[in-house]
């Protein structure tokens, strides 16, 4: 595979899990970094690790941006844009689950914490940062979603569909919990409905695009399941709530079953969506790294569900959420 040369990418959830694993990688190919961390401890500890045992000098810097708050992420993206440097790959991938509890935690705005995380956070540092993905004279944006978003999946079978409604959860009101307006929390279902969000927004983007004559490779993708074996990432809130359960989970899926993907594995295919010549292809596009066999996953494009190619679904969701992220920022000045 031949990659792209030396890139300047902007990673979301670079520093645990996938995203960590796949900046470990962009890193010794001589890309340059800019990772969107919690705080700034975190942003040090990653930077540090992606040093450990690298001769030459370091090409990763982190700002601190917590997620859950539009605030954090509307004055880092104006930070930013202040210094006006082209972003060539901007790669949204943080993700949350909070499957394990009962009822919905919400952000110091009213948002739910995954839809905040997964989706609206994502949308907002889409809009500020365009410019400076158009300023690439190669661009390029990938947006990690999941194999869930697909009711008719394997993991899209199991529990509540992913299914946005009318959106009725997005009409103005003080809190949201979920998309569709049901009254019941539900954390599998509200994870699902966020990652068919990142599919629907990123077809839409690149039909925006499109309209303008102004398309750039937007690539959506489901890393398959992985189940890091530390303690932290993207299960942190689920070993915290279920310990229990999400062992016996583990157990059956990644070790019994072999059902997973590796960390590893999964890092090096972000990071060849990143920066590989094989994703240059303008338009949107969705990849899938879709198990064939027990411990064997084969990474190719695929349909997305019926409810993701709705372009008008799309169209609202996109307005809604810029609306919902315009009125949260007002209240906050």
């Amino acid at each position: 595979m031949t990659h792209e040369p030396s890139r300047r990418i902007l990673i979301t959830g670079g520093s645990s899990g996938i995203g960590l694993e796949a900046s470990k990688q962009l890193m010794q190919r001589g890309h340059q970094l800019i990772l969107l961390c919690r705080t700034e401890e975190r942003c040090s500890e990653t930077v540090k690790t992606l040093a450990a045992g690298k001769a030459e000098q370091i090409t990763a810097e982190g700002i601190a941006i917590n997620l859950k708050s539009l605030e954090e992420i509307e004055t880092g993206c104006n930070r930013l844009l202040q210094l006006n440097e082209p972003i060539d790959t901007l790669i949204l991938n943080a993700g949350i689950q909070n499957v394990g509890i009962k009822n919905p935690q919400f952000t110091n705005q009213g948002i739910e914490e995954t839809f905040c995380i997964n989706h609206l956070a994502h949308q907002l540092i889409l809009m500020r940062l365009l410019p400076l993905l158009q300023k690439s004279k190669k661009p390029r944006l990938v947006i990690t979603s999941s194999e869930v978003h697909n009711p008719t999946s394997g993991g899209g079978r199991v529990g509540k569909p992913a299914t946005l409604g009318t959106l009725a959860g997005l009409t103005p009101h003080e809190s949201i919990a979920m998309l569709n307006g049901q009254k019941t929390f539900d954390a599998d279902k509200a994870y699902k409905d966020s990652k068919l969000c990142n599919v629907l927004m990123a077809r839409h983007f690149a039909n925006q695009l499109k309209q303008k004559a102004e398309e750039i490779p937007v690539l959506a993708w489901s890393p398959g399941l992985v189940i890091p074996k530390s303690s932290g990432g993207f299960f942190r809130t689920s070993r915290q709530h279920n310990p229990i359960g999400l062992a016996l989970f583990t157990f059956i899926a990644r070790d019994l079953l072999r059902l997973t993907e590796t960390l590893q594995n999964a890092g090096a295919l972000l990071a060849e969506l990143a920066d590989g010549d094989s994703y240059e292809q303008s338009g949107f596009r969705y990849m899938s790294n879709q198990l064939v066999s027990p411990g064997r996953h084969q990474f190719k494009e695929a349909e997305t569900s019926n409810e993701s190619n709705n372009d008008q679904l799309g169209q609202e969701l996109w307005t809604l959420s810029e609306n919902l992220i315009n009125q949260k920022l007002q209240k906050s000045l």
